[in-house]
């Protein structure tokens, strides 16, 4: 072949050589499960390690295609093909991530049940747990509204998530057996039972054991809402109810778990809120108070006095309140429960009946109508002198 016929082959082949090594690209890794990244900012590394450097950051709900694991570690890959580890506490799966936002949803219309504070950096978490992502972060001094409260094992294990779909089992195929021509005998006939065979089970039997078992360290969880509307739990402790210090001074020692101005009193110039609030004794509890009291302002002396208290009762969220109204909802000895509803006279809180009430404090609730202090009045004017003595005579002695 002449040497010119050879250098104008090369020099055509070179362009297409150039143009096929820049148009290959690197074969992706297989995706073998989804996740959505769980902390507000998730830094994804180099290699199984935390102090590994960072090759890329992602967001809180940022979708990841996962396409590897070692161990509790997931390679995954960002929606601009970036690659990179990470531990899977901090990923969410698809179920997650729809029960949180679902949550959102559904707690968006609950009634705020007193708005809370906090003295530091606090993790708001998908879940009631340690182990659930933490997404945002409360700042110091930012408010928040309460809307629910719970009490989980603090050793429960955490909320089984699916971020890799397990491969079906491929089942090898069994020899078929061929059938015998002799046929089998037919099966003995089963033997009587002994005629004192509940006797005979009784004998050696250990009694049942009546031990309680231990319940172990529990957390205590509020479900909280942000002004943005987001919901999430945080621990109780390090939240504390934004009630004016000059009401708060009367807690003797109790936690505050929810309060609500009831209406205004006019001392001068100065325009002072009637206070309900509900209380606990501890953390810990598996209802979320255990007493409330009403506190109007006195003209006489200027200051804060008690109008209505109850102790020792088992209630559970939410309370529901406006001015001059309020209801709780009480279990009763039996397990029930009812909402007792209540109204304002002036200075004085008056009872107004009774209503079923819902069973859990984690529901929505649709905002019950209270009955309003002018039905209570007429309710009360229609009561004749026979009903007044037999609802004393209740009082008096309980029946």
């Amino acid at each position: 072949m002449p040497v010119s016929r050879l250098f104008r082959i090369i020099a055509a082949a070179i362009p297409a050589l150039i143009l096929f090594g820049c148009n290959s690209k690197p074969e992706q890794e297989t995706t073998i499960g989804h996740a959505y990244a769980g902390p507000a900012a998730l830094n994804l590394h180099q290699d199984i390690d935390s102090k590994s450097p960072t090759i890329a950051i992602v967001h809180h709900g940022d979708k990841l295609d996962i396409v590897g694991q070692r161990r509790r570690w997931y390679k995954v890959r960002t929606e601009k093909g970036i690659e990179g580890w990470t531990s899977d506490r901090e990923l969410m799966d698809p179920g997650q991530m729809k029960r949180l936002k679902a949550l959102a949803s559904e707690t968006a219309d609950m009634p705020s049940q007193g708005v809370a504070t906090t003295f530091s950096m606090l993790n708001v978490h998908t879940e009631p747990s340690r182990q659930s992502a933490s997404f945002i972060q409360i700042k110091e001094h930012e408010k928040v509204d309460v809307i629910a409260h719970k009490v989980v094992q603090r050793s429960a294990a955490p909320p089984k998530r699916v971020l890799v779909q397990e491969r079906p089992k491929i089942e090898k195929k069994k020899a078929s057996e061929k059938p015998s021509k002799t046929p089998l005998p037919p099966p003995p006939p089963a033997p009587e039972p002994p005629p004192d065979l509940l006797e005979l089970s009784k004998m050696g039997a250990p009694p049942p054991d009546t031990t309680p078992t231990p319940a172990g360290p529990v957390d205590d969880w509020t479900l909280i809402r942000t002004e943005n509307g987001q919901s999430g739990w945080v621990l109780t402790s390090a939240l504390y109810l934004a009630i004016p210090d000059e009401v708060a001074q009367y807690a003797e020692g109790h936690r505050i778990t929810s309060y609500f101005s009831l209406g205004k009193i006019a001392d001068g110039a100065e325009q002072k809120d009637i206070w309900l609030w509900t209380t606990s004794g501890t953390l810990g509890e598996d209802h979320d108070f255990d007493g409330y009291r009403v506190f109007v302002w006195s003209l006489r002396h200027h200051r804060y006095e008690t109008a209505y208290i109850q102790r020792r009762e088992r209630g559970f969220f939410p309370v529901l309140a406006k001015t001059g109204e309020f209801s709780v909802c009480l279990e009763r000895d039996d397990g029930s429960r009812v909402r007792k509803q209540y109204v304002m006279m002036g200075n004085a809180v008056r009872t107004a009946g009774d209503k079923p009430c819902e069973k859990t404090a984690e529901q929505a609730v649709e905002p019950q109508a209270l009955v309003t202090a002018e039905a209570a009045r007429t309710a009360a004017a229609k009561k004749g002198l026979a009903d007044r003595v037999t609802e004393k005579f209740k009082g008096l002695f309980g029946k």
